[in-house]
């Protein structure tokens, strides 16, 4: 079994304990931050009351910006297929010069 860190994360007025491998903590750490964060801009807006409504906004704005920019970031099927068969001109073009 993989050792597990014990790590405490401050998300909006309250301390978490979280288990979690040592070399996951810095990850975990600005997770929290970042939930905090949206978590502290949706309270903001005075417009969700509630740590669960808080909780369940800011899992869904923070979803849906990961898979928006998820989104933005896929290489179109057709670019791959066009650089794939550029790498395998390349390549055999190298073979022959060999």
């Amino acid at each position: 079994m993989k050792h597990q860190n014990t790590v405490q994360v401050h998300i909006l007025d309250r301390e978490y304990t979280v288990s979690c491998p040592p070399e996951a903590e810095a990850e975990l750490r600005a997770a929290a931050r970042q939930l905090h964060d949206k978590m502290t801009e949706i309270r903001h807006s005075g417009k969700v009351f509630g740590v669960e409504r808080l909780s369940v906004m800011a899992a869904l704005n923070l979803i849906h910006e990961l898979r928006t920019e998820l989104q933005a970031t896929q290489v179109p099927e057709e670019t791959l297929d066009r650089l794939l068969g550029k790498l395998d001109t390349a390549l055999d073009s190298e073979e022959e010069t060999r």
